[in-house]
Parts: C-alpha cells; sequence; structure tokens
C-alpha cells in the first residue's frame, strides 16, 4: 500500500495533456464549450463541476478511505452540506464540547424549526444512549474536541448511531487524515475545514465533506450543486497545493507540541494541560489506539482567571492571537470570547470553557522558541 506521504507527493503530469506538467494548472474558467447541445461534456460548468476540486477531493478520499465527496468553499459550508441530507425535522444528536460554529449552525436550524437537536456529553455512555433512543437521523462526533482536545471512542459511538439509524458523521479537522480515518472506524460522513492544517499555509478559506458510500456521494454532489456550497476553482488548486506538504508539516508541529505539552506540564503557572500526547491525560490509551499521533493542538488552563489570560496574552511576542489553527505560525486564542463567543454562558460552561482556558494552536517554530515566548507570558503572572 503506498503511504500517505507518497500520495501527497506525487507529480500528476497526465492531468495536464496539452503541457504534461508536474504541477496541476489552475483551470479558472466558469464554463466548458459543449460539443453539441445535447452531449453533456464531463465539465460544463464550474459550480457544479471542476477539475481543480475533483483532483483535490480525490486525494482526500485517498486518505480517508472514502468513495468521494465534496470540496467547499468553507468548513462550515461542508457542515451545512451534511445538515442538508437530513430530512424535514431531523434529529441530530451532537457534542456537547463541539466546535462553536457547529453549535451555532445546528442551533439555528433548530431555532427554525428546521430540525431538533440535543447537545450530550458522548463519554457519558447513558447520557448518549437516551440522546439516541427512539432513533435519531445525524450523529455528530468530533474528536478530538475543539477546544479542550477530549476523545471519544468513534467506533463505538458510531456503533451506537448507526443501531439508532443515524447517519454518522466525524469532523476530522484537528487529526486530518494523516492522524485518524474515522470512515474506517464506523462513520458514514467524514468533514474538515481544509482552512486549517490541510491547506496550512493561513491564506485560504475551504472545506471538505467526504462519504464512505458512493451512493451517499452522489447525494451530497446534487446538494453541493443545488446549494451552491462548491469550491471555487482557485481555492481547491490553493488547497491541494498545500496538502502536498502536510505529512512533513504535521510530524514537525507535532513533534514540537510534545515538547511544548511536556514544558506547560511542568510550569506551577498552569493548572490544567490537555494534549493527548500527556501520559496523565486521561485519554491517552484511546488516542494510541485510535490515532496514529496525538496532533499538533494544546489546550490549557492558567492558575490566574481572566485577568492573568489578558495578561499572559499580552506577554506573547512570537505566537500570535488568532481565532484559526493548523497554520505555519503558531496561533494562540481564548475559546470563550474567539472561536466559541456564540455559545452562550450556560453552554460554555457545560462544556468547561472557562476564561482561562486557552488553545495553541502549534506551528513549524523551533520548540525553543516557542518555549521562550510562552515563558515571556508567563512571566507577566508574576
Amino acid at each position: 500500500m503506498t503511504d500517505p506521504a507518497t500520495s501527497l507527493a506525487r507529480a500528476l503530469p497526465d492531468r495536464d495533456p496539452a503541457h504534461r506538467s508536474v504541477a496541476p494548472p489552475l483551470w479558472a474558467s466558469d464554463s466548458y464549450e459543449w460539443a453539441d447541445a445535447d452531449a453533456k461534456p464531463d465539465y460544463d460548468y464550474s459550480r457544479t463541476v471542476s477539475p481543480n476540486r475533483d483532483m483535490l477531493v480525490e486525494a482526500l478520499a485517498v486518505l480517508e478511505g472514502a468513495a468521494g465527496g465534496g470540496a467547499t468553499g468553507s468548513g462550515q459550508s461542508a457542515a451545512l452540506l451534511a445538515l442538508l441530507l437530513l430530512p424535514a425535522a431531523a434529529k441530530v444528536v451532537a457534542p456537547h464540547d463541539c466546535y462553536g460554529g457547529t453549535y451555532r449552525l445546528i442551533r439555528g436550524l433548530e431555532e427554525q424549526g428546521k430540525l431538533t437537536a440535543q447537545f450530550v456529553d458522548q463519554k457519558d455512555e447513558a447520557a448518549l444512549d437516551a440522546a439516541l433512543a427512539g432513533g435519531a437521523d445525524l450523529l455528530w462526533i468530533e474528536s478530538p474536541s475543539n477546544p479542550l482536545l477530549r476523545l471519544v471512542d468513534i467506533a463505538a459511538v458510531a456503533a451506537k448511531g448507526k443501531a439508532a439509524g443515524a447517519l454518522v458523521a466525524a469532523d476530522n479537522t484537528l487529526p486530518t487524515p494523516l492522524r485518524q480515518q474515522p470512515l474506517a472506524l464506523g462513520c458514514d460522513l467524514v468533514l474538515h475545514s481544509t482552512t486549517k492544517a490541510i491547506n496550512g499555509h493561513g491564506d485560504g478559506f475551504g472545506g471538505a465533506l467526504l462519504a464512505k458510500d458512493a451512493a451517499l456521494v452522489e447525494r451530497l454532489h446534487w446538494w453541493a450543486n443545488a446549494a451552491g456550497l462548491n469550491a471555487a476553482p482557485q481555492i481547491a488548486w490553493q488547497t491541494l497545493r498545500g496538502l502536498r506538504t502536510l505529512a512533513v508539516r504535521i510530524d514537525r508541529q507535532e513533534e514540537s507540541a510534545k515538547i511544548v505539552a511536556e514544558w506547560l506540564a511542568a510550569r506551577p503557572e498552569i493548572a490544567a494541560v490537555h494534549y493527548p500526547g500527556l501520559p496523565d491525560h486521561p485519554d491517552h490509551a484511546l488516542a494510541a489506539r485510535q490515532q496514529s499521533g496525538p496532533g499538533f493542538m494544546i489546550a490549557f488552563e492558567l492558575t490566574g482567571g481572566a485577568d492573568g489570560t489578558a495578561a499572559f496574552l499580552a506577554g506573547l511576542e512570537l505566537v500570535t492571537i488568532a481565532s484559526s489553527l493548523g497554520s505555519h505560525s503558531s496561533l494562540i486564542c481564548k475559546p470563550a470570547t474567539m472561536t466559541h463567543r456564540g455559545m452562550p454562558p450556560e453552554a460554555q460552561a457545560e462544556a468547561g470553557l472557562g476564561p482561562n482556558l486557552l488553545r495553541l494552536s502549534v506551528g513549524l517554530e523551533a520548540p525553543a522558541d516557542l518555549i521562550a515566548d510562552l515563558a515571556r507570558g508567563l512571566a507577566r503572572l508574576g
């Protein structure tokens, strides 16, 4: 079996029949010529089909073991595409500690009467069983969770969802397909915000939704076209260019994250470190079994409360305060007021998002320089 890094790095000169370029070209045209009005060509209109989107989806499908899927304009549009598959008055069961944008989208559709939603702690088997009682239409999984990096046993949770008659979708943005393959663990759909590590350069929005079953892929294509959710050719081309180096970036970022997490865990100013690569993480064994590496994301809690958090962040010179993750540069955010500010205070409290919780996306900088910068921030707490 070809190594994923090899699959990503390979040249595809046959995709450019005119010149056989080793870097795939960008086909920016909005439309394509028909030989006659009755014989529809493979490519006719770029909202519907695009060679660049097809190449990106093909590469992601190989990594995820998918039959195919769609590349969308953002991670949120990929999430919306999953929800468009559902029937009227659908029941959705989602994690109580999911990404803030996911929470906002599902709750917003519920408020419009388009679905009913239950947000539950999926690590609590009794709570999950109760939520799935009587059946469900979609079970949404996020493991590791954003931002607290909680894990659930995807195979076990997916089996419960399938038994309840639900379509099972997993957000695989944080681990990337190089560290976890939810479809092999029993899920029907796998979602990515390709804005993050897959693109990896902090310069383009995108999303992807991939399906295990070919019939489901056809439904994805229908809805992505009907709702206009497909990514522009330029973004698909740019995302594939970033994807080529995912393997080397993830290896380096994960290696640095382990070093930084161990350093944070030894600091008295840190109340807790949430990183599955640490032996004392409650899901360390599950991560070792379910993932091929703990990843590049770290969450940690400071001892100084909201004021201490503000002082720490003000002391940083290298790490950038920003809402995204997975980029070449290290980014830090305060979820309660940034990525998850759309969740009401009671939902934040239930999910464990306090004012002293920070999420760190480790980039490609030298770990010693990152540690020195974090130490500058911690010095402000004194």
